[in-house]
């Protein structure tokens, strides 16, 4: 997971903003942050994926990594 400068990010879905969605399906996660979701911060915002969706898009999320993180 990437944070911006300062330790944080704008505009971050996380407890005390409210409920945490899949940005794909719109699943609601169980808990404040789900440790088993994928977490990605695009364009300057937190979004969460979940189990289903990541692992339906895995080759995708993976081929937007630099080799250093493969």
């Amino acid at each position: 997971m990437t944070s911006l400068p300062g330790g944080t990010d704008q505009g971050s879905s996380t407890a005390g903003h409210g409920p945490v969605l899949c940005a794909r399906c719109g699943t609601l996660a169980d808990g404040p942050e789900p440790v088993t979701w994928t977490c990605s911060v695009e364009n300057g915002v937190r979004q969460y994926f979940c189990d289903t969706c990541s692992r339906e898009n895995l080759r995708a999320i993976e081929g937007r990594l630099d080799s250093s993180w493969w």
